[in-house]
């Protein structure tokens, strides 16, 4: 791991809130899987510490600076968001919660950019699916978040299958609705004979039985395995440390401003001024303002140009304290905000 001043990942619901990291990093006898944050060990150096957002992501900070000192020749502490791109609250409320530090603590962290994208995750599906026989049915199955978080799975899997080889591909929700079971048999009604579970979070599904099983269905189950192995894993989150350390060492970021403006576009809150027509409310779920095509989505026949953003890092001495992102009815908020913009 680059440096030696300590990882932070933060994670959500694509790994249980990290229990499927400890899982999978510190396989045996380790850490207890639960909320309390701990190093997690690793190859070599391994400082990571898995926590979820909010007051746990503050605490967790808070304490690893504490053992630091105020060193100014150790390297910043870095925070990793722990999403393959279908959440990215997860982005933005872990720099929220960055800005709640006290400015000298803040100075001493950078944010990275999120350990993956959805761009990412269609490759690693892809390459996952190419472990799988060709005349098996694939089930993208991850766990489910929200309306927006599922809707961006199916696209995901839309993409797997257009770019593939496999031409049965499916979706499923380790905790929603359909469910491995259910996705499994819509795969089996489309000519699958065998169906292999293809994880799209760090989450590892487990096949379930079915509601009327028949004679080797479950041998018709294939195991893929996880998405990443931990050691691709632990690759990924090097990277990610040290591009952002880079960052703040040649140009000064701490990447809080860019984590801020993770989710703009994301859900129903989202819009643009279309001059004399007004306000045009629509989301905009399949595509980031930070790091985009145009090539996943269309605007019908209306043209628009998106507006540029000029997001410069948080100014030194300004010191905010907003709500933690748990504490706030923002969801409610922005489903009014839209229902405000659509009636007439």
């Amino acid at each position: 791991m680059a440096g030696g001043s300590g990882v932070v990942a933060v994670c959500g619901h694509e790994s249980d809130g990290g229990s499927a990291l400890r899982d999978l990093l510190a396989p045996g006898p380790g850490p207890t899987p639960g909320p309390t944050p701990g190093p997690v060990p690793g190859p070599g150096e391994f400082p990571l510490s898995l926590v979820t957002g909010g007051r746990e992501l503050l605490q967790c900070i808070r304490d690893l600076l504490r053992r630091q000192g105020p060193d100014d020749r150790q390297e910043p502490l870095c925070v990793v968001p722990m999403t393959l791109g279908r959440d990215p609250e997860l982005v933005a409320d872990a720099a929220r919660t960055l800005l709640a530090l006290p400015v000298e603590e803040r100075d001493r962290v950078v944010l990275a950019e999120p350990f993956g994208t959805a761009q990412h995750l269609v490759g690693w599906l892809r390459a996952a699916a190419n472990r799988v026989p060709v005349e098996a049915g694939l089930l993208v199955t991850a766990p489910s978040g929200g309306p927006f978080e599922d809707a961006e799975l199916f696209r995901i899997a839309r993409l797997v299958r257009q770019y593939g080889r496999h031409r049965i591909v499916e979706v499923a929700f380790t905790d929603g609705d359909p469910d491995p079971a259910e996705g499994a048999r819509r795969c089996r009604l489309l000519g699958a004979q065998r169906v292999a579970l293809l994880p799209a979070a760090f989450v590892q599904p487990q096949p379930q039985p079915q509601r009327q099983p028949r004679p080797a269905q479950a041998e018709a189950i294939l195991p893929v395995g996880p998405l990443l192995p931990a050691p691709a894993l632990l690759r990924v989150v090097d990277a990610r440390v040290t591009a952002a350390r880079s960052r703040r060492r040649d140009r000064g970021e701490s990447g809080i401003a860019a984590g801020l403006s993770a989710a703009h576009g994301h859900g129903l809150s989202h819009s643009h001024s279309h001059g004399d027509q007004g306000d045009h409310g629509h989301s905009h779920g399949d595509h980031s303002h930070g790091d985009h095509g145009h090539g996943d989505h269309g605007h019908g026949d209306h043209g628009h140009s998106h507006h540029s953003h000029d997001h410069s890092d948080v100014p030194p001495g300004r010191d905010q304290s907003p709500q933690f992102p748990g504490d706030s009815g923002k969801p409610c908020a922005a489903l009014a905000a839209h229902a405000r913009r659509s009636t007439p």
